[in-house]
């Protein structure tokens, strides 16, 4: 167990995702599986709002795709995405709630070397850079080895663990448009619904949706 931190409990997520989003900034998400054990301090987020958020994709309803967002609350919806990337989000709310959690950037903490080796198992020209091992959510999902076979996975009990501070305070934090939300969803002035910890090298870069 990280040094003054905690395992988190169902209720940490069973709530309004707008109030979740922002704590979970410097928090961490722990996997262990057959390759070791992959620890990472959330950088950045993006908060989604199912029925009364355009940018959701349980906007519509539910879907084979999105169900695990209708579901309680402490579950992970994985998704793939623009044909190459998977993507994690923290299920929130109350069952039938379909909230979630963007899980955009973080720090890799622990298993770094394994991370590494997942985000290069492609040849590259240049080493990534330690803060590039988890930067941005497809990144992310690739770090811990995540696949549509971790849709619904639980918080509780299995292989990941999510880590809350003993002594929660509320990190500096930005706030602004989510990336790559087109329409509606994708308005500075409506949805400033991305969360990231100030100054934090980690933390994506943010590039508009179509519209």
């Amino acid at each position: 167990m990280p040094e003054g931190f905690h395992p988190a409990d169902r209720a940490f997520f069973a709530r309004e995702v707008l109030e979740l989003a922002p704590e979970v900034l410097g928090c961490i998400l722990q996997r262990t599986d057959d390759d070791g054990t992959v620890a990472i301090q959330i950088t950045e987020v993006e908060a989604y709002a199912g029925e009364r958020d355009p940018g959701a994709h349980s906007y519509r309803g539910m879907t084979n795709r999105n169900k695990t967002m209708f579901g309680p609350a402490g579950h992970l919806y994985c998704y793939f995405t623009y044909g190459m990337h998977h993507a994690l989000n923290l299920v929130a709310g109350e069952p039938g709630q379909p909230y979630g959690c963007l899980i955009r950037a973080g720090d890799v903490l622990q298993g770094a070397d394994i991370a590494r080796s997942r985000r290069e198992s492609k040849p590259r020209k240049v080493p990534l850079l330690d803060r590039s091992l988890a930067r941005g959510p497809g990144c992310v999902a690739q770090a811990f080895g995540a696949t549509l076979a971790n849709d619904g996975d639980d918080l509780f009990g299995g292989e990941w663990t999510f880590f809350v501070p003993d002594d929660p305070v509320m990190l500096p934090h930005l706030t602004g448009p989510r990336v790559g939300v087109s329409g509606p969803g994708g308005s500075a002035t409506n949805f400033p619904w991305r969360f990231w910890v100030a100054d934090a090298s980690s933390v994506s870069a943010y590039k508009p949706g179509r519209q």
